[in-house]
């Protein structure tokens, strides 16, 4: 027995040099040119499968990713963030990807035998090792648009679809320079018809300002919006903001609201408030006095869209701004069916009138 002991240690000392001499005597030739010597992408890949499965939230976990306005959305998103390295359907990737090791996989090989939660959980996380970064926020819910666009690559998206998805709107001659892009998502009054994208045209140019400034600090959680804010100058955005706070706003409502009882019931809650939640219109409008400008106008906003923030603000996920506590305290008393009221009736509400 004190054989194998002196022989197990034998071993263990000439390992523990083997492995010295690779890290501190540069054994182990690390050239991307050169790749890695046989077994260690399967050894990469298998732990790196493996970990994702065993890691990944639940299947209960994902939304409909069907919804109206996810795919799009989504589509957006990978044109400015994914596709320099992965491509897009229809399109083949530039030279810098196909050297690098690992090679991030054409996106249309990326996303085969991934469940929707798997995927969720590779954008979330990123992959180390491998130039796969992170999610550039830690609210996760803003993920399910690219999960939903890479279920629609999955499908087989064809190349033509992807350019419909992600095409710059053309600029208005007196629009700012920066607007095409902002456009392909908000449109270039800022109003889009994706219910998941909140208009523009009905927004003060003073909250778009603090807004636009606090996804750039990152006071403010999202990973669309960091990205998106990160392509263009500080002047840039204040000039953004002044265009979308100076458009007029467009009468015709986001969202059909058609349960009216469920419109009087928001009424109440928006006008008069209850001993727990205060009244949202002294401070969303109308007549909501000169703070007005400092906070978000909510009539005419798509359903959708509102819902998804009052259930961010009541969970207490979503933040950002000088006015983010006050939001969070009169929201977390809400229950589902007040939110789907007060959600209802600021749809229901004309944008113009505000």
């Amino acid at each position: 027995m004190k054989r194998v002991f002196q022989t197990f240690a034998v071993l263990a000392v000439l390992a523990f040099l083997g492995g010295a001499a690779v890290v501190f005597g540069g054994l182990y030739n690390v050239s991307a040119r050169q790749g890695h010597v046989p077994g260690v992408p399967f050894i990469l890949h298998t732990t790196f499968n493996n970990s994702v499965r065993l890691r990944a939230p639940s299947q209960s976990a994902v939304p409909d990713l069907g919804a109206e306005g996810m795919v799009a959305l989504g589509a957006k998103h990978f044109d400015s963030g994914c596709k320099v390295c992965h491509a897009a359907p229809g399109q083949e990737r530039w030279a810098i990807p196909t050297v690098m090791v690992p090679q991030p996989p054409h996106i249309m090989e990326a996303v085969k035998n991934w469940e929707p939660n798997e995927l969720h959980w590779i954008v979330n996380e990123g992959v180390k090792m491998s130039g796969m970064p992170y999610w550039p926020a830690t609210r996760t819910d803003d993920i399910w648009p690219v999960v939903a666009f890479l279920e629609a690559v999955q499908d087989g998206m064809t190349g033509e679809a992807y350019a419909d998805l992600t095409a710059h709107p053309a600029r208005p001659a007196d629009a700012p320079v920066a607007l095409p892009y902002c456009a392909m998502c908000h449109g270039t009054t800022g109003r889009s018809d994706n219910p998941k994208i909140p208009r523009l045209d009905i927004q003060p140019q003073a909250y778009l300002e603090q807004t636009l400034l606090a996804y750039a600090d990152g006071s403010r959680d999202s990973g669309i919006m960091h990205v998106a804010v990160s392509q263009v100058t500080e002047a840039d955005l204040m000039e953004l903001a002044a265009w979308f706070g100076s458009q007029e706003a467009d009468p015709v409502a986001m969202s059909i609201v058609g349960d009216r009882d469920l419109v009087e019931r928001g009424a109440v809650l928006a006008l008069r408030g209850t001993r727990d939640v205060p009244a949202c219109t002294a401070c969303h409008g109308p007549k909501a006095g000169p703070r007005a400008t400092d906070f978000p106008r909510l009539a005419g906003q798509s359903v959708v869209y509102l819902e998804e923030q009052l259930h961010l603000w009541r969970d207490g996920i979503r933040g950002g701004g000088a006015k983010a506590n006050l939001m969070m305290k009169a929201a977390q008393d809400l229950s589902g069916d007040d939110i789907d009221a007060l959600s209802a009736w600021f749809a229901a509400q004309p944008a113009a009138e505000w």
